[in-house]
């Protein structure tokens, strides 16, 4: 198992993990002020802010510790078990939900900060601005003067204040960034969704439990939610079948959440085998009746019983088709054929006079 920054995965280093004394936090701290600490120290420490050798450490720890306590469950489990608790799970208990384990950080801060702030690298974004302003200076009236100074004479020099401008890195909202930066669409998260034989050929509806990340009304910000999407099961859909969900994927500042895509995944059936819109049945039957004849009982799906007469020899070859007995047909009201395929069993040994009944039977 990959391992966190703060070693969460690290029976050895759990017990001195301190989430709360890597963002400077009182454990009573809220979710507001979980927040502007993660901004506070994920600044300081940005190695494309800070030179220093053990910056990207801190960097990730920060970034570790804000991933557990922005989330109210393992922040829960973290105050009242520890790292352990994350890391092992917990069990369920009156008024705790339990928990099954296996926390482990991604190991990507840059993403944990982009995905807070808007950029990996909001110091670039702001330091442009700064050289397209100073660049543009030459080519007005009051050219030859400094920075400042045609910034105090000529505000046009330096579009956005520098409030406004981090307004605009944190959010992503200022005009400028919203033309340059248009939202683009996270990749599709797609994950298989099992399903019965009997659920395709009678329709079902599946509840899916999902996790995902919601702006908070500051817009830059987001905070994990549960939400259950409801898949309806069609009768006659087939493995493969794609079932989207749009934009249920995580929210973020600057971006359009992505798509939640559930591949339906057919599992296999004791009895029957599915070949497209046909279902096939394989039984067994002794020589005797493959020669003479017999009655074969299916029970279907929805749990009929089907007396089927075989009249017929039954060669190696043969199959007994019967109609309307097999899967429905997506957008139709036909239906697929029901299919009989046979095994037979030949006796081990057989007597003399047997043999001489036989041969005069077949002759």
């Amino acid at each position: 198992m990959a391992t966190g920054a703060l070693g969460i995965a690290d029976a050895s280093n759990a017990l001195i993990v301190d989430l709360y004394k890597n963002l400077n936090l009182e454990r009573s701290a809220d979710s507001d002020s979980i927040r502007k600490a993660y901004r506070k120290m994920a600044l300081k420490y940005h190695p494309d802010k800070n030179n220093a050798g053990d910056a990207f450490d801190h960097f990730k720890m920060v970034s570790e510790a804000y991933d557990i306590l922005s989330n109210q469950k393992l922040r829960a489990i973290y105050d009242q078990y520890g790292p352990d608790g994350l890391k092992y799970g917990v069990p369920s208990r009156e008024g705790f939900e339990g928990y099954s384990g296996g926390y482990y950080y991604h190991g990507q801060p840059f993403e944990t900060f982009a995905q807070f702030f808007g950029s990996k690298n909001p110091f670039a974004d702001f330091f442009a601005v700064h050289d397209e302003a100073a660049c543009s200076v030459g080519n007005r009236p009051n050219s030859g003067k400094t920075t400042a100074e045609a910034s105090a004479s000529n505000n046009s020099a330096f579009p956005h204040k520098f409030g406004e401008k981090f307004g605009g890195m944190y959010g992503m909202n200022s005009s400028k960034n919203a033309a340059l930066n248009p939202p683009k669409q996270d990749p599709p998260v797609a994950a298989n969704l099992d399903v019965t034989l009997e659920e395709l050929y009678l329709g079902s509806i599946k509840k899916i439990k999902i996790f995902r990340k919601v702006l908070t009304e500051d817009g830059v910000t987001t905070t994990d939610v549960e939400k259950i999407l409801t898949v309806e099961i069609q009768k006659g859909w087939k493995d493969g079948t794609r079932v989207t969900f749009p934009r249920e994927g995580d929210q973020g500042p600057n971006k359009i959440p992505a798509d939640i895509v559930f591949v339906i995944k057919e599992l296999p059936h004791s009895r029957f085998k599915r070949e497209g819109n046909d279902l096939v049945f394989i039984t067994s039957m002794t020589l005797g009746q493959a020669l003479l004849g017999t009655i074969v009982e299916v029970v279907t799906l929805d749990d009929r019983k089907l007396q089927i007469p075989i009249n017929d020899v039954v060669h190696p070859e043969y199959v007994k088709a019967v109609s309307k007995e097999g899967m429905p047909i997506s957008k139709s009201t036909e239906r697929g054929k029901l299919l009989l395929r046979f095994h037979v069993t030949f006796p081990t040994f057989l007597n003399a006079d047997q043999k001489k009944a036989i041969k005069g039977a077949l002759q």
